[in-house]
């Protein structure tokens, strides 16, 4: 199985610091409109209503928005869709550390690994990125770089949840890729399995064709359509502003907190990042990561495990608020 942040065999965690939701949600109006959502219907397949108020948001197109059922699930899409445009012996570059679902959906696809991404059909870039919460190094010259039948899909699922700095592409590079936009973390909804993409400005109509052409029937169910429908107005993101706000000062303490505890946090824009330090050694003289990680999942808390995006011996935290953090700090202190 894939190594993912979240409930688990043992249910949902007290506190979950592992799947970087906004810890200020749920937004209210989307959480009201999930309850009262008529589940007794189909939704219109085509999102008819959906694309064309997204289009209105974005100031696109309706033709370039592409409804998905959740983020991994247009991951598995695109790839396939530009293997299948590609031809074979197409390949697809990532940046060092990156969500797991690039790789796995591209080996499905039958798509190579390119260590150059010169030589790739499929780009793939995350900013702020994951696991680190950073700003992807040389974002905007990938973007400017891209040649006639590649395509880079920009990951924007952290963007809404960024809090410094901004995104270092203007609106023409933004038109030159694939935006990928997955506002259920930003609202505080993860249960709610929803997402859409953005095609380029003059995408190639082959392979806009094919990613159509590789959806589900249904994209999106009722709360889909209502998770992005309450997304897409002003009132969403005036309070996303406050959030962001809120979520500074928590970060701010957390961070402290764990340092003076011994921990070392790494550099981050958003609202989650990485840490290491301050565990017991094992009897090797090791640390003993999986041990811990059982040991505050066993109360109460749980961290995502960075070993599967190459950074062993490091967990990746979500921002919480600041009764949980004390709560998590005696229980670290606690385990150790």
């Amino acid at each position: 199985m894939p190594s993912h942040g979240g409930p688990d065999a043992d249910g949902v965690p007290l506190h979950d610091l592992s799947t970087n939701a906004n810890a200020c949600g749920p937004y209210p109006p989307a959480l009201r409109a999930m309850q009262a959502a008529d589940v007794r219907h189909y939704p219109d397949p085509a999102c008819t209503a959906l694309t064309v108020q997204l289009a209105a948001w974005h100031g696109v197109a309706p033709a370039r928005i592409v409804p998905a059922a959740s983020g991994s699930e247009f991951i598995q899409r695109i790839s396939t869709a530009v293997a299948l445009n590609a031809g074979p012996g197409a390949a697809m570059w990532q940046p060092a550390h990156a969500y797991g679902d690039y790789a796995r959906a591209a080996q499905a696809a039958g798509l190579a690994r390119a260590e150059d991404p010169a030589r790739a059909a499929l780009l793939w870039a995350c900013d702020p990125s994951s696991p680190l919460g950073q700003p992807q190094a040389g974002l905007a010259d990938l973007a400017a770089a891209l040649r006639p039948g590649q395509a880079l899909v920009l990951d924007m699922a952290y963007e809404p949840l960024r809090l410094e700095g901004a995104l270092a592409l203007d609106a023409a590079a933004l038109d030159r890729v694939w935006r990928l936009v997955t506002p259920n973390k930003a609202l505080g909804l993860t249960g709610v399995r929803a997402a859409y993409a953005i095609a380029p400005q003059g995408v190639e109509a082959a392979l806009l064709a094919r990613v159509r052409a590789l959806a589900p029937s249904w994209p999106l169910g009722v709360h889909g359509v209502a998770l992005l429908q309450g997304w897409a107005t002003l009132p969403a993101h005036d309070w996303l502003a406050g959030c962001r706000a809120t979520l500074r000062g928590w970060k701010a303490r957390q961070v402290a907190l764990l340092r003076a505890a011994g921990w070392r946090v790494e550099p981050s824009v958003a609202n989650f990042f990485v840490a290491a330090g301050a565990c017991p050694e094992s009897a090797g003289g090791r640390f003993d990561m999986q041990s811990m990680l059982i040991e505050w999942r066993r109360q109460g808390f749980k961290l995502r495990d960075c070993a599967s995006f190459g950074l062993p011996g490091r967990v990746r935290m979500a921002v919480v608020a600041p009764e949980v953090q004390d709560a998590l700090m005696a229980a670290l202190k606690e385990a150790a």
